[in-house]
């Protein structure tokens, strides 16, 4: 693989990145906001699970004391990292309860203001006050 098709993927991260950031800031609806909020988190998983790969490496598990022989010589560089792996599967579970509760949260505000644009609901409640 050459450096073209290695950055490749590195740029797609950026891409989605951008998307979720533009999403989260520039829009005024409050549930396009979370979707952009939601890629702009796809895009850092994907980034770190991918950075947790090495060419040639295999996952973790060794089959050593089952009557399969000796135990092979085990070196850190046969087997990828799986730290970043676990850490986003925690991160996915925190994602998925916060989306969980942002969307709680919009569904009352639109029965307390009848509306899901950020602009609208800041105007009732300066009025209000």
């Amino acid at each position: 693989m050459n450096f073209i098709e290695s950055s490749f993927i590195y740029w797609f991260f950026v891409i989605l990145l951008m998307i979720g950031l533009y999403g989260a800031i520039a829009k005024v609806n409050l549930v396009k906001k979370l979707i952009g909020l939601t890629i702009f988190q796809t895009a850092i998983i994907l980034f770190y699970v991918s950075i947790g790969q090495k060419k040639g490496a295999g996952i973790p598990i060794l089959d050593v004391g089952h009557g399969h022989g000796p135990p092979p010589e085990i070196t850190a560089a046969q087997y990828i990292n799986p730290l970043p792996h676990v850490l986003m599967l925690t991160a996915i579970v925190v994602g998925v309860a916060t989306v969980g509760v942002a969307l709680a949260v919009i569904q009352r505000l639109y029965a307390e203001y009848g509306t899901v644009e950020e602009d609208e609901i800041l105007e009732m409640i300066v009025t209000r006050e």
